[in-house]
């Protein structure tokens, strides 16, 4: 009797134990290094419950004594911790070999017919040639009898000292020298292959995989522009702004831009190492990145309106205007029923870690903050499209998390009609009063169907006439598609992010839920005059791919960008005073039937601005004006920082306009402009800075 007494005594402690809740704390660092892990996920085994770390590499989390935690990272192996009576947990995750990008293709010979081209393997004889010949190359058979194919696997540098494709001429490996050598009137042939999933298939489905040429034989039709788009990341081309004499142009014209993509994907680059496209570096998206602190709206208008006016900081015979937006904050709760359809590409291109693992990852955040009166669906495309989840509630996340858990990669990428199929399902179940969106997520690289950018414009644009809104999330690099996703986003009354880590996807989900998914104003316009009597030129910072011809500013069936709940947006310009000499100024012909008269009556007046934004259920716009006397002022602490990023893009694109300022400079802006800094967004800025100047 007393045994049985003390043994249930024993297991009421234990379960009191067991049941007792605590926060607990700790840093994730890395064990390579000893450095600070941000971005590092948290979570309670079993549930969604978890945290991640900050910049500085700590976490918090309210666990019970029995509870594991799951602590892992892209690319580092997942470590497991049991809690016990203890409040600190410090975790050191190592780098995890076996997670790194594997990709297995099939080598191929080819054989030719009237009509078709037949697709063979080539004989085990001559695969088996490669073997220990091209570096990091490994042939086997798949099932180690004679005469069956041979699978070459090129793995990631971390396990051999390759990065490169494997290149195959008439069934032997070539260096990519040799490769890019040959003369293009020489070849009969070439196919991108990847057999990620062990098997043939036809033309190219994933990212670094094998392309195979042909010199021999019968000729098929070439397209080197698909060898190109395999090997490299596309961006749409940018031609920087230029200095524009008021007398000549006085107006200036754009559409807003809410994308945050271009910083996070620039960021990425420059953490990996990598030689950054100039065409990657777009200003405007560095810049509204970061959030300022511009007032709340107090009228009927959806946003305010703030300009400022200092000293140009890398140039001191300029002036630098700034001109913000800050959109209404709406909280979660007073947000309208949303129905969201998720599309997601599970094509063979996305198995990297940081593609649809990451994906499914990010994809949780949103979840576990939707309301019941919220509804999703998923649609799925690869080689074809399907719906994987009817409309669901928002408060049936099990549900929710166990569809998206559900999902692999494999197959080709048929694009157009993923889109086709997410939006014939959020018309199906459109809300009158509520927020109908598509969230695309995506690498970019459609190549079944409609897939060029073109196809995509044409397509994106006639889906938005439904009024469905489109959210644009970028995953992966290698084969990273920004064009595409920047035209469907710019097109179809979105908006654009790239998430290269969780980190970035609290702050796209998390932080910034509702201008991620509500839109407040659609069709913003921002239109400029300058008053030549103060300005001799100007020059708007970044925005290349948002202007606008003068008169599609009062043209309301021109698309322009939309702005979110919460959301601020920020443009600058560099302007050259009157009176002031500059090199950036070219002499022009006076003009023979043509004399400019300037109205003498606005002598204080700089510039004035104007906006123009429709209510999002409606088609007619509302102007509302700001004017901005000549007074320049000191710097504050938000003109200091967004400074600080323009000029650290201006020298990323090697613009002509930095005036050769130094790195030095950029920090020491950014620290100035630095503020309460809540959520450590500029002080990551500064240490990318740093970083960027010793790689350099």
């Amino acid at each position: 009797m007393k045994n049985q007494v003390f043994i249930l005594c024993f297991m009421l402690s234990s379960g009191c134990m067991i049941a007792q809740e605590k926060i607990i704390t700790g840093t994730v660092t890395t064990a390579i290094d000893g450095l600070p892990l941000p971005g590092a996920s948290i979570i309670i085994k079993g549930s969604t419950v978890g945290a991640q770390t900050d910049f500085d590499g700590n976490f918090k989390l309210n666990a019970n004594v029995g509870d594991i935690i799951e602590v892992s990272y892209v690319g580092m192996q997942t470590q497991q911790l049991i809690i016990g009576a203890i409040l600190i947990y410090d975790v050191i995750l190592k780098e995890d070999q076996s997670s790194l990008d594997e990709i297995v293709v099939v080598a191929y010979g080819v054989s030719t017919r009237h009509g078709y081209t037949n697709y063979s393997k080539l004989k085990p004889t001559i695969a088996s040639k490669l073997s220990g010949k091209v570096s990091g190359v490994l042939v086997t058979n798949s099932n180690g009898t004679p005469r069956t194919s041979s699978n070459i696997v090129i793995r990631d540098s971390a396990s051999v000292n390759s990065k490169e494709a494997l290149y195959i001429l008439n069934g032997k490996p070539i260096s990519e020298s040799e490769f890019r050598n040959i003369k293009t009137d020489k070849i009969k042939h070439i196919e991108i292959l990847n057999a990620l999933q062990g098997h043939a298939i036809y033309g190219y489905e994933g990212t670094k995989g094998v392309i195979v040429l042909r010199t021999k034989g019968y000729k098929n039709n070439i397209n080197f522009e698909d060898i190109d788009n395999f090997l490299n990341e596309t961006y749409t081309q940018i031609e920087e702004n230029s200095f524009k004499r008021t007398n000549l142009a006085a107006l200036s014209t754009f559409s807003i831009d809410v994308d945050k993509a271009g910083y996070s994907n620039v960021r990425r680059m420059i953490n990996n190492g990598e030689t950054i496209p100039p065409n990657a570096v777009k200003l405007e998206e560095m810049v509204n990145y970061f959030n300022y602190n511009y007032p709340q709206p107090t009228d009927e208008h959806p946003f305010s309106i703030n300009t400022e006016v200092v000293t140009t900081p890398w140039h001191k015979d300029t002036q630098l205007v700034r001109i913000g937006l800050q959109g209404k904050t709406y909280e979660n709760a007073e947000l309208p029923a949303s129905n969201l359809t998720f599309l997601i590409d599970v094509s063979g291109s996305m198995g990297s870690q940081n593609k649809l693992p990451l994906l499914k990852s990010a994809f949780k955040l949103l979840v576990n903050q939707l309301r019941e009166k919220d509804k999703v669906s998923i649609v799925v495309y690869a080689g074809a499209a399907g719906v994987v989840l009817e409309p669901t509630s928002g408060n049936e996340k099990e549900t929710i998390l166990s569809a998206l858990d559900k999902l692999n990669y494999g197959g080709s990428t048929a694009g157009g009609a993923g889109i086709e199929l997410a939006y014939q399902l959020a018309e199906k179940n459109f809300k009158k009063t509520g927020n109908n969106r598509v969230i695309l997520a995506t690498d970019g690289d459609f190549n079944v169907g409609a897939s060029s950018d073109n196809d995509m414009q044409t397509l994106i644009e006639e889906k938005r006439k439904s009024g469905v809104f489109l959210s644009v999330l970028g995953f992966g690099y290698g084969n990273y598609k920004d064009s595409k996703l920047e035209t469907l986003a710019d097109k179809g009354n979105g908006n654009h992010a790239y998430i290269d880590n969780m980190q970035e996807a609290q702050k796209v989900f998390g932080k910034e839920f509702g201008g991620t998914l509500f839109t407040i104003a659609k069709d913003v316009k921002i239109q400029v005059e300058f008053n030549p009597r103060k300005v001799q030129a100007y020059r708007l910072i970044g925005y290349e791919n948002r202007l606008l011809a003068d008169e599609e500013f009062i043209d309301d069936t021109k698309d322009a960008g939309e702005l979110g709940s919460g959301h601020t947006v920020t443009a600058l310009y560099e302007i050259i005073p009157v009176g002031i000499k500059s090199d950036y100024l070219k002499k022009v012909s006076d003009l023979k039937y043509t004399k400019s008269e300037v109205a003498s009556n606005y002598e204080d007046e700089l510039f004035t601005v104007k906006f123009r934004y429709k209510k999002p259920n409606e088609d007619k716009s509302i102007e509302m004006v700001h004017v901005q006397n000549d007074i320049i002022t000191e710097a504050s602490d938000d003109m200091n920082f967004a400074s600080a990023v323009a000029l650290f893009g201006m020298q990323l694109r090697h613009s002509k306009y930095f005036n050769s300022a130094s790195s030095s400079k950029v920090i020491a802006l950014a620290n100035n402009g630095r503020g309460e800094d809540k959520d450590g967004y500029r002080a990551e800025f500064i240490r990318l800075v740093k970083s960027y100047d010793i790689l350099n």
